[in-house]
């Protein structure tokens, strides 16, 4: 852009240190830089390279030059460091991985880039970049391939196998269909094979496995750095296997038997995983052995060419300071833990020295830019340049003093260059200034340079502005005129169809209940064969063995049992007997009085006049404006939804789900605002004492420019204090009080209550929750939770309290890196020592309060340097308080604690958590702990810990895999869903319901629960009945067309709940698409579903096909035009007849002709048209 680069021209010293940068080698040194101007510099130097590497000292700062870089060129790249220290953990996240690979895949395209990363990406060595090059998979319309051993490439690129590709870096194979998730690829390719021919390539959308395009050509870039074949793998086994030996003996030398058992164990279980367990390469973390397995290896730097590259070093002094201390930290560590037997002494050589990179460094172009002139660590500089540069001083909002500056620099002749973030507002600014008799202009071209005394707005945004006294020539960033910049939003996905959806996989031996059967085991799928034709049953087996066998298109009367209770094992029926019958008649009556309560709840308030409040003020806006953080769109959309329920004259009973730190708050507080603003008083009601006092301060601070008065009523304020609100309260002059459960206390009343805000609603119990209710009869209410309690989730899912659910990430959030790991007192160390490096506190949860203080002692002496306490809900409430109001203040490093701060406790100092025992927790309470790190920008690590050699209990294995599963932001909904099915229901509406629950089993009881809301709201249900076809034809899913067992009930299920033509057709386009062309078995299942749906619609509990005979069964209460009848029969002259006797039946003969398929084709058609007949006269 000729605007920025033709000032610098002018510049004596920019010019000098071009000419420099000709040779080859050469380091110059340039001080007097600022914060954007460097990346100003940098911009101007690297004109004439190809490719750009901007170093600097930390991760976030890389980041922030990242995201200012981007005004300059777009191809930049972030390179971020691998974490060495934790890279033994079981698990660890692919985020990381992904952002290096998408670099690397940059560099082998060989476009132009500028790569920003740190020094310390560059100190550990990497795996050569030829090899890289070598592993690329590049697949087109003419390449054949062998599915064997495009797998076995796949394995050794570091893709897992999977059945169905669902995240990145993973594959999947099934009968010439071949999905590949790239790494660096938004979407999963599809590739489907002709024998060995590539037939089509596709990519498709990894959530409906829809496909979006056709593509002629696809690259698969490798998934890990570590690429071998099955041969270099073993003579590096071979390596390791030898030295750990050596190791062991060593230590056994020093008399450490346990530490050299130890290193015996680990060396056995790193070949068993790879060798025989043959899991990917991913999941074992080679890369610490990466020594063993190469010969040569060489760092990021080596990646890139010399004559094309150039390297820019930001802030000397700070990268030193920095890398000495990952140095230390590292060798530190690796002693500690070759000693103790954890690690091969050839895992400690992963990291280059400073000196090691420095002198690589020193071989190349480099420029170095610092602010202020000193000498330089890192390496000897050719010749040394200063310039004069300075940032600007922020405006803050004063367009005025703007105005003034402007036209005193234009007197001066100066250069002005105004950068705005969006095109419009660029365009505005411009005819601003020019209203103020400034005359600017706005311009799109980039070639148009600035002329002296000129001011030119333009589109782009940089961090901060600058200028260059010298050259008189300033750029002035849209964030110094009206304070910090709201962020960019993402394009926000919308994802298809429903939320959750019904993947409970069953396994064999799960509790099904069969709506007319009762309880009973799943035992798998088996083909029966009767008359020659072959059908997928479904096999139950019951009480005193018996067995049911249901047809695999009928899947929809069965639901997988989950209780509130998923431990105890529930009593099995009996087929034939009266039993079940008994049990679903006593819920239904139960039901009924729970559907009345709901319905009374639901009339009262849908006929209760609430307040209508008026569309929104002008304050409402002003206050809006001043919410620091830039909203996401589901906030926005809740707020919208929220404030449409208060402009109503319906009671408002609203729920929130949105993930921890999600600002579900600022939704609160703009309600509450709006109660306000008519008159009416709000309480806000949280669960500890704690969370009042912050958000007591939240509200102070966000009021604090309005005539609003905000009381606390909770054990922090004095008797005294307490009486003033509550007299206050009455007579209506506390416009929002804030408190525990202390407000529902009976002593305090309200003069004109309007809106009831309930915090982390998952945290009250019944007896509270009555209270409530007594409150709320005409009062809105807003509910706000992370992780819904199953019972207010099931609510809102059968309509009976409206729900909004935030699901976007507010920008600058990183996801938590997640490591579920054995208990290891090294990693506890390190992640203690990593995160008071960079002055952070630590959450340590220990769940068992008679041993908590032992605990403490202990980590106390792991880590010496750090201020260790303890609290626990058994404390002495004001001690505990004492503690917190510590450890919020910064004066605590390290807090060890049982869950009590799950609830809300918001300090965005803490980015470590080490949870003890975490197989010992709930779902939701892992998820709610996991959350109270990471409330900043800084990376946030969570560590789930469980003990050595322990076999976890199932339920606890699913959860740490769930969560690891979940680490994305704002999942918490999907969390509960899943606990949902974890751990059971809950009771939905009381004590009493909890029983009935237990016998039917969660999905049928809603069944029943919404079928009985239906009735007493008047919209009229038929007694729910049944619709089975049974006629002789081959429909079933063969296996080798679907082969996992898993997918094919799910298809099974969704090709039973097929309702319409549309539907029908989807599903055919889905069955196409993701296996291929459909069998005629097939075909027919999807015919025979439409067909009972069709029958099910004219009330008919059967439909049988056998003998050259087709019975339509009718229902006697079915209510048809029964005078069409004639008409009906008279239309098959002599073909039909009609039985009214006992159950009314239509029996319509057909003549077979003895070739099956064609005599299967009569039998549907025919079916169909009768039908369809019947619809016409009969509805």
């Amino acid at each position: 852009m000729r605007a920025l680069l033709a000032p610098l021209e002018e510049l004596g010293e920019y010019e000098e240190i071009k000419k420099c940068l000709a040779k080859d080698q050469t380091s110059v040194s340039l001080s007097g830089c600022v914060d954007s101007q460097k990346l100003h510099m940098v911009y101007g130097l690297g004109e004439s390279f190809r490719n750009k590497i901007i170093v600097t000292f930390s991760d976030l700062k890389a980041k922030e030059l990242y995201e200012d870089y981007q005004f300059y060129d777009r191809n930049v790249m972030l390179y971020p460091a691998k974490d060495l220290i934790f890279f033994q953990a079981d698990i660890h996240g692919n985020q990381l991985i992904m952002e290096r690979i998408k670099c690397l895949r940059r560099l082998l395209e060989g476009v132009p880039v500028t790569v920003i990363t740190t020094y310390d990406a560059m100190m550990a060595p990497q795996v050569p970049i030829r090899i890289w090059k070598e592993h690329v998979i590049a697949i087109d319309k003419n390449s054949s391939l062998v599915e064997s051993e495009l797998a076995e490439n796949l394995v050794e690129l570091g893709y897992e196998k999977n059945y169905q590709v669902e995240a990145p870096g993973q594959f999947s194979i099934r009968g010439g269909i071949v999905d590949i998730f790239d790494l660096t690829e938004e979407n999963p390719y599809r590739i489907e094979l002709w024998g060995e021919e590539v037939e089509s390539i596709r990519s498709f959308d990894i959530l409906s496995q829809r496909s979006i395009e056709k593509l002629e050509s696809v690259t698969i870039y490798p998934a890990t750095e570590m690429i071998l074949s099955g041969e270099e793998l073993r003579a590096g086994l071979e390596k390791v296997k030898k030295e750990g030996k050596k190791q062991a003996e060593v230590l056994r030398g020093q008399m450490k038997t346990e530490e050299a058992h130890r290193i015996e164990v680990q060396v056995k279980e790193l070949a068993e995983q790879l060798l025989e367990l043959g899991l990917s390469r991913n999941v074992v973390n080679l890369e610490s052995y990466v020594r063993y397995f190469y010969s040569e290896l060489e760092t990021f730097l080596d990646y890139f060419d010399e004559k094309g590259s150039c390297i820019f070093l930001d802030e000397p002094l700070r990268i030193k300071e920095h890398t000495d201390a990952v140095e230390m930290e590292f060798r530190e560590s690796m002693t500690h833990r070759v000693q103790k037997g954890y690690i091969l002494p050839g895992q400690m050589d992963v990291l280059l020295g400073t000196e090691e990179v420095g002198a690589k460094i020193a071989a190349r172009r480099v420029v170095t830019l610092s602010t202020m002139e000193g000498r330089n660590p890192l390496l000897k500089v050719d010749k040394k340049f200063a310039i004069q540069a300075r940032s600007l001083s922020s405006y803050n909002n004063s367009f005025e003093s703007l105005v003034r500056d402007l036209t005193a620099y234009k007197k001066k002749g100066y250069r002005i260059l105004l950068l705005s973030g969006s095109r419009t507002r660029a365009r505005r600014l411009a005819e601003d200034l020019r209203e103020q008799e400034i005359s600017a202009f706005y311009t799109e071209d980039p070639m148009r340079e600035v002329q002296p005394g000129e001011v030119m707005t333009y589109y782009g945004r940089v961090l901060k502005g600058f200028e260059y006294p010298l050259l008189q020539f300033m750029v002035i960033a849209e964030s110094d005129i009206f304070g910090a910049p709201k962020k960019k939003k993402k394009k926000k996905k919308i994802y298809e169809g429903q939320k959750i959806n019904d993947f409970n996989e069953l396994r064999v031996g799960d509790y099904v209940v069969h709506e007319s059967h009762g309880l009973g085991v799943y035992q798998g799928i088996e083909k029966v064969e009767v008359d020659h034709i072959v059908k997928d049953y479904m096999k139950i087996s019951y009480r005193d063995g018996g067995i049911l066998y249901v047809l695999a298109t009928g899947l929809d009367v069965i639901q997988k049992y989950a209780s509130s209770d998923a431990g105890a094992k529930p009593k099995l029926n009996k087929l034939g007997t009266q039993e079940w019958t008994r049990t679903k008649t006593k819920v239904r009556t139960a039901v009924d009085e729970v559907a009345q309560d709901l319905v009374e709840l639901y009339a009262l308030r849908q006929q209760s006049e609430g307040f209508k409040y008026g569309k929104d003020t002008v304050w409402q806006r002003e206050f809006e404006e001043m919410f620091p953080f830039e909203e996401t769109e589901d906030q926005l959309a809740a707020i919208a939804a929220t404030k449409e329920d208060m402009e109503s004259g319906k009671v408002m009973d609203r729920l929130i789900c949105g993930d921890v730190g999600y600002g579900k708050t600022e939704i609160a507080i703009r309600a509450a605002f709006k109660a306000v603003q008519e008159g009416k008083q709000v309480v806000y009601l949280v669960p500890t004492t704690i969370l009042a006092q912050q958000h007591y301060n939240t509200f102070i601070q966000r009021m604090k420019d309005f005539p609003v008065r905000v009381d606390l009523l909770s054990r922090f304020r004095t008797a005294a204090e307490q009486k003033k609100t509550i007299t206050d309260l009455k007579k209506g002059m506390v416009d929002i009080v804030i408190g525990t459960h202390r407000v529902l206390s009976a002593d305090v009343q309200y003069k004109d209550l309007g809106l009831l805000i309930i915090d982390e609603e998952q945290r009250f119990g019944v007896t509270h929750k009555e209270k409530i209710k007594k409150l709320r009869e005409n009062v809105d209410v807003l509910t706000l939770t992370a992780t819904p309690i199953p019972r207010t989730l099931h609510m809102s899912l059968v309509g009976i309290r409206d729900m909004s659910v935030l699901e976007e990430a507010p920008d600058e959030r990183v996801p938590i890196q997640t490591f579920v790991c054995e208990y290891n007192e090294e990693l506890v160390r390190e992640a203690i020592v990593r995160e008071l490096s960079r002055n952070g506190q630590v959450y340590y949860v220990y769940n068992r309060v008679n041993t908590i203080a032992d605990i403490a002692a202990s980590i106390q002496k792991l880590v010496p340097e750090a201020n260790v306490a303890f609290a626990h809900g058994q404390m002495k409430e004001t001690e505990l308080e004492r503690i917190m109001y510590d450890f919020i203040n910064g004066e605590i490093d390290v807090l060890v604690a049982t869950t009590i701060i799950e609830t809300g406790l918001d300090i965005s100092n803490v980015n470590t958590m080490i949870i003890h025992d975490s197989d010992q927790m709930g779902l939701s309470q892992l998820y709610q702990l996991r959350g109270r790190v990471g409330r900043s920008n800084r990376t946030a690590y969570a560590f789930l810990m469980y003990r050595r050699n322990k076999l976890l209990k199932e339920v606890a294995e699913k959860r740490l895999e769930a969560i690891r599963e979940f680490t994305e932001l704002g999942s918490g909904f999907k969390i509960a869903m899943r606990d949902l099915e974890i751990r059971g229901a809950g009771t939905l509406l009381g004590r009493s319901q909890h029983g009935h629950m237990q016998a039917v089993g969660y999905d049928l009881y809603c069944k029943m629960l919404n079928e009985a809301v239906k009735n007493l709201k008047g919209i009229p249900t038929l007694e729910d009945f049944n619709t089975v076809i049974d006629v002789d034809v081959d429909a079933y899913i063969p296996p080798s067309y679907i082969v996992n067992e898993v997918q094919k009930l799910d298809i099974y299920k969704r090709i039973a709940g097929i309702e319409d033509e549309k539907e029908c057709e989807d599903m055919r386009e889905e069955l196409l698409d993701r296996f291929g062309e459909i069998p005629k078995s097939v075909e027919n299942l999807l015919r025979i579903a439409l067909i009972r749906s069709h029958a099910h619609g004219l009330y008919m509990p059967e439909v049988k096909g056998k003998n050259e005979a087709v019975r339509f069964i009718m229902r006697t209460d079915a209510p048809i035009r029964v005078e069409n009848i004639p008409m009906l029969i008279g239309a098959y002259a002599g073909k039909m007849k009609f039985e009214p006797k006992g159950t009314p039946t239509f029996i319509l003969h057909y003549k077979k002709c003895g070739v099956i398929e064609k005599d299967e084709e009569t039998l549907l058609a025919l079916t169909e048209g009768v039908l369809a007949r019947m619809e016409e006269l009969f509805l």
